[in-house]
């Protein structure tokens, strides 16, 4: 029983990690503790940030891009607007989505999705300096 448990823990972290790219340590914890939980957080995740009837994904990460500049949250900012990159959505459009912030959600909103694209940016440039 407890190596099914393990099984399901790590075919789980694996398949977030590989899905997000990354995994954050408080996600572990759970996965150790309680992974049905995990599990049920993980489903719940994909079926609102994946392919909706309407709302493509690159759509529903521009919401999330909005929603965790406005929390303040530049690092999980980066994560989602680096997956609707990967979705389809183009710099330009998550430079539009971030000007969209400004009056809604005020210049703090504004300013940090900036620093999150600008830090796309740099991290492009690192990529491509290194692949040469």
């Amino acid at each position: 029983m407890a190596d099914d448990a393990a099984t399901k823990r790590e075919k789980l972290i694996a398949h977030m990690s590989a899905e997000r790219g990354y995994l954050p340590k408080p996600w572990h914890y759970v996965a150790e503790h309680d992974v049905d939980f995990l599990q049920a957080y993980n489903d719940l995740y994909e079926r609102s940030l994946n392919d909706g009837q309407a709302l493509p994904i690159k759509v529903r990460e521009l919401v999330c891009l909005a929603i965790l500049c406005h929390r303040g949250m530049e690092g999980a900012a980066v994560v989602h607007a680096e997956r609707a990159l990967k979705y389809g959505a183009t710099m330009q459009e998550l430079l539009e989505a971030v000007e969209t912030m400004i009056i809604p959600g005020g210049a703090p909103t504004f300013v940090t999705g900036l620093l999150a694209l600008m830090k796309i940016v740099e991290q492009q440039k690192e990529k491509a300096a290194a692949a040469k």
